[in-house]
């Protein structure tokens, strides 16, 4: 990366402008659509997310309200053979419903592409090349007003010409500078060809705008990447001329004066500037670069630093954050903005809380006076890959307002569902964990926390999640909400007993949690045969009364039950709709337990596992195994199927579904199967021994017909292993 020396203030912005509308703030919807090259393969976000395949998706949008959708009609799927070849009947078919269902598209050509095979982003060709696509695109669908054309398109440079992620795998400046000259004029040429079809065509320019904040010594690389990050709106908007702070680099790195030239003689200002804000959107920069972690370090021609993520660094001085970089964007254009991307790949309560930091930002510098027109919820489908910026191909998926991964191909509404329809009708959505903080507002975030950093005590001030039980599961879920900032009453057995249905109430309404979990079942160290009257009000009578309580005032339960719920004579994983048949006394226990909540109570979920492994207590792995091998009377060696659950991932996953508000019995065991024997030695833990003979082979595992969240077993598994050791 080259350095430079400190640049001159920012140029002035135009004329004075004031918001053109006094209508309320828009949610926008967008579907993460990226066709990226990398090497000679091309990947397609919408085959990876299958919304290639389900053109219902588009009814799921518009149940949400949302009336204006970031949608493609990407060059490279158009014609990626032959410019004059083109395939429009996919296209045809989902633009004609997105205007049966009342969507307006905000019509993308290039989404971090680099065009088809016959032109790249280093082709001098490729703003006339786009043109003619654009020109086709208006003309079949001349009823489209917003525009797109591409995508981020100092991004999309920086990651194809300075970084080498993405064709054509640059890492020079000139690769980057020409990469990024030649989109804006492809912006700008692909514009001109629409509005000789659709004189009133509008155009959504988007861009990543964070900011890079520093420590004084790296103050000259930071100055440089802050006026760099203004450049693809600065030449779209023609003001790279003689005295800017970038021409002459520009020049100097070998583009064309020309093309420079063109751009301010043919400007092309955005109608709206989009704002695309992420949480590692904003940077630091620091010299010792020992005190940030390795995969960090990086460095410009003279000398290496850290690059980090701005919000794990206490600064408390910067002005950081979504409103302040909306701020910048007005006081520098004067022009209608929305932010057009607003997406956070974590876990639920996190992706809700973003979501309504971006909109309350945006609320708060439109009521400055700012034209702040919209937000979009981005990725409503989910992405995958992108914790590898798509350069690998892991199958890493990132859940958006829908999640995809169910069974039967019909995405499932999640919370920022619920969310984004409250925000697309009334503006305002309200959740409980959103009276907890963000993991980036948390003082645990710093990778160099300052010394007088403490969190704000969330108990007192915010709803919490009741755990019943205080043994190892109870103490996992106690532990996860802690991590996820959400505020949380452990109560065990000597503080209330689940059977006890005055005292359970009691609880309830003295707490006023928004959700209970359920960890009080039988889980001692006899078997259940030997403690069959306390396992049977452990399991079934404080199950039931909890439940029904919870039912009574109406909040979300947890129960977790068990894979002991099934014969193992299947031969094939069992799945959530499989007739139960339980052989011993613990699994009746369980059957009985679901039997008598399911169908009365439409707010408990089940969450059935396999055994359980992770939680610091390796002989509850043995004892379950143990408790199977006893009932069944096989053979531990090679006899026994089962599928595992890793409790991290198990609390997770429940917590994430108790905030989707989803109902029902869900199979939640880590995805795979495993021999008792071989996962013994996994755990490094002898044979519990058994009574051999008998029966022929059983198969416990677990698989779901509704959906696929749980992690593959062989990961957790190794998870596991590098905690262990």
């Amino acid at each position: 990366m080259r350095a430079c020396g400190r640049w001159a203030a920012m140029i002035c912005p135009s004329a004075d402008a004031a918001p053109t509308t006094s209508d309320p703030l828009e949610l926008w919807g967008g579907l993460e659509c990226t066709v990226v090259r990398v090497g000679d393969t091309y990947r397609d976000q919408f085959e990876d997310t299958r919304h290639a395949e389900r053109e219902g998706d588009i009814d799921l949008v518009a149940s949400l309200g949302i009336r204006r959708l970031r949608y493609p009609v990407l060059w490279e799927t158009v014609s990626p053979d032959h410019p004059d070849t083109c395939r429009w009947d996919w296209h045809d078919r989902r633009l004609a419903r997105l205007r049966e269902a009342g969507i307006a598209p905000i019509v993308g050509l290039m989404h971090h592409g680099s065009g088809p095979h016959y032109t790249s982003l280093v082709d001098p060709d490729l703003p006339a090349k786009l043109a003619v696509h654009a020109r086709r695109v208006a003309e079949r669908y001349p009823w489209v007003e917003d525009w797109t054309p591409v995508n981020e398109p100092l991004t999309t440079a920086r990651f194809s010409g300075l970084y080498g992620h993405w064709y054509p795998h640059g890492r020079d400046p000139g690769v980057f500078f020409n990469a990024l000259v030649h989109q804006c004029r492809a912006v700008a040429a692909a514009m001109r060809a629409i509005r000789s079809v659709i004189p009133h065509a509008r155009l959504v320019q988007t861009e990543d705008l964070g900011k890079t904040f520093s420590s004084p010594h790296m103050a000259y690389q930071a100055d440089y990447e802050n006026e760099r990050r203004w450049l693809s709106f600065d030449l779209l908007c023609g003001r790279v001329v003689p005295g800017h702070p970038l021409h002459a680099e520009l020049l100097a790195c070998g583009v064309p004066a020309a093309f420079l030239g063109e751009l301010v003689s043919q400007p092309c200002p955005p109608d709206i500037v989009g704002i695309n804000h992420y949480l590692t959107s904003e940077r630091y920069l620091d010299e010792d670069r020992e005190r940030f972690p390795p995969f960090s370090w990086g460095g410009n021609a003279f000398e290496s630093y850290a690059d980090v993520e701005a919000v794990r660094v206490h600064l408390p001085d910067a002005d950081t954050g979504p409103a302040a970089r909306l701020r910048e964007v007005w006081a520098r254009y004067h022009l209608p903005i929305a932010v057009t991307e607003a997406h956070l790949g974590a876990t639920r309560d996190e992706q809700l809380r973003w979501l309504r930091e971006m909109w309350d930002a945006a609320v708060a510098v439109r009521t400055e006076g700012a034209d702040i027109r919209a937000v979009t919820v981005w990725s409503l489908f989910g992405a995958v890959d992108w914790n590898s910026l798509l350069t690998a191909r892991s199958g890493f998926y990132e859940p958006g307002a829908f999640d995809i991964r169910t069974q039967d191909g019909r995405p499932r509404r999640t919370a920022l569902a619920r969310a984004a329809e409250a925000l697309a009708r009334r503006g305002r959505f309200e959740h409980p964990v959103l009276d907890g903080d963000g993991w980036w507002q948390a003082p645990t975030r710093f990778y160099n926390p300052p010394a007088a950093t403490r969190a704000a005590p969330l108990v007192g001030r915010a709803r919490p999640v009741l755990v019943v039980g205080n043994g190892r599961l109870g103490r996992a879920f106690a532990a996860a909400c802690g991590l996820r900032g959400l505020a949380t009453e452990m109560l065990g057995r000597d503080r209330l007993d689940p059977a006890d249905a005055e005292a359970v109430r009691a609880a309830l309404e003295a707490l006023r949690p928004w959700a209970v979990v359920n960890c009080s079942g039988w889980s001692g160290a006899l078997s259940a045969d030997e403690a069959p009257e306390q396992v049977w009000r452990d399991n079934v009578t404080g199950t039931v009364v909890l439940a029904q309580a919870c039912s009574d005032l109406g909040i979300p339960c947890t129960v977790v039950s068990s894979d002991q719920v099934f014969d193992g004579r299947l031969q094939a994983p069992y799945r959530e709709s499989h007739p139960v048949a339980p052989l011993g006394l613990f699994g009746r226990s369980k059957a009985e337990a679901e039997r008598a909540i399911l169908g009365t109570h439409d707010n408990v979920l089940i969450a059935r596992t396999g055994p359980l492994f992770g939680a610091g207590e390796p002989d509850m792995v043995r004892r379950a195994v143990r408790e199977v091998v006893r009932v069944t009377g096989l053979d531990v060696e090679g006899d026994l199927v089962l599928s595992p659950t890793y409790i991290p991932d198990l609390v997770h996953a429940v917590l994430d579904l108790l905030i989707d508000e989803a109902a029902g019995v869900w199979h939640l065991a880590n995805e795979g199967t495993i021999g008792a024997r071989d996962f013994l030695d996994r755990m490094r833990l002898p044979s519990p021994g058994a009574p051999g003979g008998g029966r022929s082979a059983l198969n416990f595992s677990l698989a779901s017909e509704r959906s696929t969240i749980m992690p593959p077993l062989g990961e957790a598994l190794e998870r596991h292993e590098r905690m262990s050791a």
